[in-house]
């Protein structure tokens, strides 16, 4: 297994591949968006390792105060992405990857590490029953199936923000919560946008801009959320015609 493995750091972050399966060789609008939301991240505890190769090997995380999501707790990681895909697939890399933010999190005298599940795994959100053989268990729900996993290193739990669960909002019309911590939210908008534009389909995009929008977002979050006929649909960014089509027939 090679095991060279860098962090990014706000001196290498305009250099170094971000990991993600786009394959554009010139400036990606995702991918740069990326890098401008974690050049402000970094300064913030925000850890972003990766397998020092042009492929998907990396976990993203970050302290739970600061993280972009509507979860509370002290003293505790938020893992927003752990994922490996394509050839590096099953040489051990998750592990390896799970190991050091577990390291991480004890030098650092943390309570634990937590992340968004459900109780059906869903796209776009970490392997959590490969976090559950690290001892990761369920500490809070929602209505519609989510979870958060957490592993408690002293017996203290996080919890899902009171407004996270609300589940509704006010606006009928299809909804997209929004930040940039994707690559791939660029490409998703643009995608909703023309479906919408040709199809006569009235939308509302609403960037989550600051800690505390993302705070008091009214369902689960890990940098997307689609409403309908104001209630929670999905966390799922990869919105294709498709998916778009089962939302609108509800």
């Amino acid at each position: 297994m090679n095991t060279d493995f860098i962090n990014l750091t706000t001196e290498n972050l305009a250099s170094e591949h971000l990991c993600c399966i786009i394959r554009s060789k010139k400036p990606h609008p995702g991918v740069e968006a990326k890098r401008q939301w974690l050049a402000e991240r970094l300064k913030e505890g925000h850890v972003f390792r990766k397998l020092n190769v042009k492929g998907c090997v990396f976990i993203e995380y970050a302290p739970l105060e600061t993280a972009w999501v509507p979860i509370i707790g002290n003293n505790y990681y938020y893992v927003y992405c752990l994922w490996v895909t394509g050839g590096p697939k099953g040489n051990g890399y998750g592990r390896a990857l799970m190991e050091y933010c577990l390291a991480d999190a004890k030098e650092k005298a943390k309570s634990g590490i937590c992340m968004l599940g459900a109780k059906k795994q869903k796209s776009w959100l970490s392997d959590q029953s490969f976090a559950k053989k690290f001892g990761f268990e369920v500490v809070d729900t929602t209505d519609n199936g989510y979870e958060l996993l957490a592993l408690s290193f002293d017996g203290t739990t996080p919890e899902f923000a009171p407004n996270a669960k609300k589940l509704e909002v006010e606006n009928k019309e299809l909804t997209i919560y929004y930040d940039m911590q994707c690559p791939y939210i660029c490409q998703s908008i643009e995608n909703v946008k023309q479906y919408c534009e040709v199809n006569d389909v009235p939308v509302s995009l609403i960037q989550v801009d600051t800690l505390q929008k993302a705070k008091e977002l009214p369902c689960v979050f890990n940098n997307w959320a689609a409403f309908y006929k104001g209630k929670f649909e999905t966390v799922n960014l990869l919105l294709d015609v498709n998916y778009l089509k089962r939302i609108l027939k509800k």
